[in-house]
């Protein structure tokens, strides 16, 4: 029996095979019906470079793929000849299946994939002009780290000052960039290892030459540098495709861009599709001037704007569109819809980030009652720390939820670290604790240090700490692991001491600092570092409710032991940026404050462009709701055991009032509207929260400072004698039962007995 036909194969003679010539034959334009004009337009064109500028919800895979089909089904090409890329897999099979049920039967021959799968193609058949063979290896993200350690370590540099990881990505944004070594400027080089950098560059690529492998971003600069090298292997690439398609457009990076403008220098027949709206993934090398400019790269372009939008409401709509209007950078288009007018915006302003989660979770729960699928209900954060007040709260209320494009907040590397030192802090029997952290960050203990405390634990039936102190008074252990076990050890027995003088929440901070666990992801250059470190952030903000360590601890192990029993229909919790491509009926902007959203590390690496980039990721934020979509903000947020002060998003001034509810917080923008956009963090402390008139729980007022600084400007006296009703922000109403200096027991009607400080109360 044959082997089945490598779907793969390069035949010699791209126009050899054409498996649809009976379709052709027919010429139907079933597969047309149902497309509005402009999309109609778009599937139709003929000669020469098109853009299509897909707005969120207009049907670009349906146009895209729809495309595809008409050109095969009318004979202007055949499938050899077409080149379809997108960004992901899952992507490229669906385009493939759906080209596949409009044509009547698979398209043989098609080039349709990734960059990086077809960049794997063309690089098999010409391995050798680039110093290859054909059966190279692709290794993954481990073996490049690992390959790069061995170079740092054979050059003699110190791989815990310059990690490996952090070098492995930098390569990797300079060949996003197409920047082979000898291209790499000394400015792009910085001073990493000693403005080493590009020579470890230099070696790693010979290296992965020697063993003939290749890293993921070879696959697409290889093709660059082999194309550039070989004009004649170009040409054979401009005689094959006539037609090439790109999906997603402004998501492309540098060499990405070369990669295609080569291409295409064979045919004019370039489609284009993607929404400059929509590009969010600057941070990882996307390029959003590649869509801008492309009728200056491809002149004579027609470009097509898809803005029926078939996902969601009016008002929806309208804010969105008013929204990125505000963006300089950008063609241009106005997203509407002909369907029913929908609820508006619904704009909260809450007091801080528990009383927001608190909120949220009871409006999902009466939005649960009127029969909504959870399933249909999604949280979109700006950033992945904010997702622990929603887990907690959502535990806490029985509500199901996961968390999408990571996993849930205790359950991150960061913090099951950081609580592995806490446990260990609490309990020094804890062996899998003390397993887990004993080398992170690295102290220069390998497996054999591992082993000999293991023997010794074995042999005298006690805990990995008790095996450890143990083998600090014998000879076992060579000098340097003794050494780093001996501080270590010293470490936990001065910080268990601590708990007893000291705030458990000082000590955690204190124990993340001296064991060096901070440090690690300070000097941790790549980009999810920044967000690790804001995750511990919030972890020291979370100990803030508990009384002491081990009740915090005994909470999160029940936590823990919830989350997992959660199943079925669920909420969805995710990043903004995690959630593109997606919808959801119901989806809630939490956060919307200057400095969160806006980020302001956007801001300061930036500047207009970043700002312009986090609008764009509102936006896609806004899209993402079919039916309801409400926006947040607190007045306060707690960071890193600090309360800090917080305003209003600038973005919230650019949504028109008349799409918002009538119970949203209109006196916002009557004070907001007057603000400036540089020096906004400066203003947070004196920023007029109680012109704005937005609830609080029950209440419709802000705070700026103390109840002791409102009293003196006010004359509010408050007394404080026992059985007088009071009001507290965060527990509700309450009747004081003790009175002990500044210090007050509360009966509180929902929130049980609290002891809270005088400051915090009013009369009720």
């Amino acid at each position: 029996m044959a082997p089945p036909a490598d779907p793969f194969e390069i035949t010699d003679d791209p126009v050899a095979a054409d498996p649809v010539p009976a379709r052709r034959a027919l010429a139907s334009t079933a597969h047309l019906d149902g497309l509005n004009e402009e999309q109609r337009q778009a599937v139709t064109h003929t000669g020469g470079p098109l853009l299509v500028l897909a707005g969120a919800g207009t049907g670009k895979t349906r146009v895209l793929t729809t495309r595809i089909a008409h050109l095969l089904i009318t004979g202007q090409t055949r499938p050899s000849q077409v080149l379809a890329v997108t960004f992901t897999n899952k992507a490229a099979r669906e385009m493939l299946d759906r080209v596949a049920s409009l044509i009547g039967g698979a398209a043989d021959g098609m080039w349709l994939g990734t960059f990086h799968s077809v960049g794997v193609r063309v690089l098999r058949r010409h391995a050798e002009l680039i110093g290859l063979k054909s059966n190279f290896t692709i290794l993954d993200t481990d073996d490049q780290t690992r390959l790069i350690k061995q170079l740092l370590q054979a050059e003699g540099i110190d791989d815990k000052k310059w990690p490996a990881r952090i070098l492995s990505g930098i390569i990797q944004r300079w060949k996003d960039r197409a920047l082979t070594p000898e291209k790499v400027s000394a400015d792009d080089a910085g001073d990493f290892a000693g403005g080493r950098a590009a020579d470890i560059y230099r070696q790693y690529q010979a290296r992965l030459a020697d063993v003939n492998a290749v890293d993921f971003g070879d696959l697409v600069m290889h093709c660059v540098t082999l194309w550039q090298q070989h004009p004649d292997v170009l040409a054979t690439y401009h005689n094959r495709f006539r037609h090439i398609l790109v999906d997603e457009y402004q998501d492309t990076n540098v060499a990405q861009y070369l990669w295609l403008r080569l291409l295409a220098q064979g045919t004019p027949n370039v489609c284009c599709v993607g929404d400059d709206d929509q590009s969010i993934y600057g941070w990882r090398g996307a390029e959003v001037g590649n869509i801008l400019r492309f009728e200056k790269d491809f002149p004579g372009a027609t470009i097509v704007r898809l803005e029926r939008n078939y996902r969601s409401t009016p008002h929806i709509l309208a804010a969105a569109s008013h929204l990125i209007a505000h963006n300089e950078g950008r063609l241009g288009k106005t997203l509407w819809t002909d369907s029913k007018e929908g609820e508006r915006i619904s704009l909260r302003g809450v007091w801080d980030g528990d009383e927001e989660a608190r909120t949220i979770g009871e409006e999902i729960e009466a939005l649960q009652r009127d029969k909504h699928k959870l399933a249909q209900i999604a949280i979109l954060v700006r950033a992945g720390f904010q997702t622990r007040e929603f887990e907690e709260r959502f535990i806490t209320m029985g509500l199901p939820y996961r968390v999408i494009g990571g996993p849930r907040f205790y359950e991150r590397q960061e913090i099951r670290d950081a609580l592995a030192y806490c446990r260990v802090t609490v309990q020094h029997d804890d062996d899998l604790a003390f397993e887990r952290i004993y080398n992170t960050p690295r102290r220069g203990l390998g497996e054999s240090a591992l082993r000999t405390l293991r023997m010794i634990q074995r042999a005298q039936k006690i805990s990995l700490f008790e095996a450890t102190r143990r083998a600090l008074e014998t000879d076992e252990l060579k000098a340097r692991p003794r050494k780093s076990l001996g501080d270590l050890i010293r470490g936990f027995e001065r910080w268990r001491a601590m708990l007893d003088g000291m705030s458990h929440v000082e000590v955690v901070e204190t124990i993340l600092d001296e064991s060096g666990y901070t440090d690690m992801l300070r000097m941790d250059r790549s980009p999810e570092a920044e967000g690790r470190l804001e995750n511990l952030k919030e972890l020291t903000n979370a100990l803030q409710e508990f009384d002491s360590l081990p009740a915090f601890l005994e909470h999160v192990a029940l936590l823990t032991d919830n989350a997992e029993r959660s199943n079925g229909d669920m909420v969805s919790v995710m990043t903004l940026h995690a959630a593109k491509g997606l919808e959801f009926d119901s989806v809630f902007l939490p956060g919307w404050e200057e400095g969160l959203f806006p980020n302001q590390r956007a801001l300061d690496d930036k500047g207009l462009a970043g700002l312009e980039e986090e609008r764009r990721l509102a936006y896609v934020g806004l899209t993402r709701a079919r039916k309801r979509a409400y926006v947040s903000f607190a007045a306060n947020r707690r960071v890193f055991n600090q309360w800090q002060a917080a305003i209003p998003s600038r973005f919230l001034r650019e949504l028109p009032t008349d799409q918002l509810a009538e119970s949203s917080d209109a006196g916002l923008y009557a004070t907001y509207s007057a603000g400036h956009h540089g020096g906004l963090r400066e203003q947070a402390s004196g920023f007029d929260y109680e012109s704005l008139g937005v609830a609080s729980g029950r209440r419709t007022r802000w705070r700026n400072e103390t109840a002791d600084d409102r009293r003196a400007v006010e004359g509010d006296k408050i007394d404080l004698s026992i059985g007088q009703r009071v009001f507290h922000q965060k527990f509700g109403y309450g009747r004081i039962v003790a009175v002990d200096g500044n210090k007050l027991d509360i009966e509180f009607e929902k929130a049980g007995s609290k002891k809270v400080l005088d400051s915090f109360i009013e009369a009720a």
